[in-house]
């Protein structure tokens, strides 16, 4: 039975992930801070799946958490999600710094710590996938969460080259909004974005696995944001940002 290790596995794309792998025999490792949180969703998964689901409490943004998820990779797994990450509510130079190296810290240091971690056993047994979950935001100019974002895509790009011609393949999913708890967790204010701007995580989640079994390096789920992210490549980055930041602000 192949294992997937998901972080930020108890809500939004992360818990899509886990029912998703869940229903395709997957073993699931859990990573997220909540442990009260990680075990109801682990118990709700053996009840509906019936398959042998792990939980590992660990803060990503904390060296002792990533140390324990690194260790736990090294042991062996078949698809690796890196799913955890967060936005901010303020621009740049609205929000503290600590902040904003937290953010570093999950969205690029974790990221590319926990990818190490899975990649040389994947290679020696030359099978395996690693998820990256970028945004769409990655392509345009939007503060330190864009641009965190943008070396997701730039990382995941890289790394796959690497492995070209084995059967490890690395992919950056990069969707648009989703209906979860992001947004209200980081206090944005939501309610200018078009309702046919959202997208449901599990529809995300399905899209991700096909681009994935296709060999895509990078996923842009729903045709309208591959339009959007299409039509913002061809404008200039300066109104690109601008468009950016003004939606931001609704």
């Amino acid at each position: 039975m192949p294992t997937a290790l998901i972080t930020g596995a108890t809500a939004g794309i992360g818990a899509a992930f886990a029912r998703r792998l869940a229903a395709d025999g997957f073993s699931l490792v859990l990573v997220a801070r909540d442990e009260k949180r990680l075990a109801g969703s682990a118990e709700a998964l053996r009840l509906r799946y019936g398959v042998r689901v792990e939980v590992l409490p660990a803060d990503l943004a904390a060296e002792e958490g990533l140390t324990a998820v690194e260790a736990r990779l090294r042991e062996g797994g078949d698809l690796l999600v890196n799913n955890a990450g967060f936005g901010h509510p303020g621009g740049f130079l609205d929000v503290p710094v600590a902040d904003e190296l937290r953010m570093l810290k999950v969205h690029c240091e974790a990221v590319l710590r926990l990818t190490l971690a899975a990649l040389p056993g994947m290679r020696k047994r030359d099978r395996g996938a690693v998820v990256n979950v970028a945004s769409v935001a990655a392509f345009f100019t939007r503060g330190t969460y864009s641009a965190s974002k943008a070396w997701v895509v730039n990382f995941s790009e890289s790394v796959a080259s690497e492995l070209t011609g084995t059967r490890v393949r690395v992919m950056a999913l990069c969707p648009g909004f989703v209906r979860t708890e992001f947004h209200d967790r980081a206090s944005m204010d939501t309610s200018g974005i078009p309702g046919f701007l959202w997208l449901s995580a599990d529809n995300v989640v399905d899209e991700a696995m096909r681009d994935l079994a296709r060999g895509r390096r990078v996923s842009i789920p729903d045709i309208r944001y591959k339009a959007i992210v299409g039509v913002g490549r061809l404008i200039p980055r300066g109104l690109a940002g601008e468009v950016s930041r003004r939606l931001g602000r609704r």
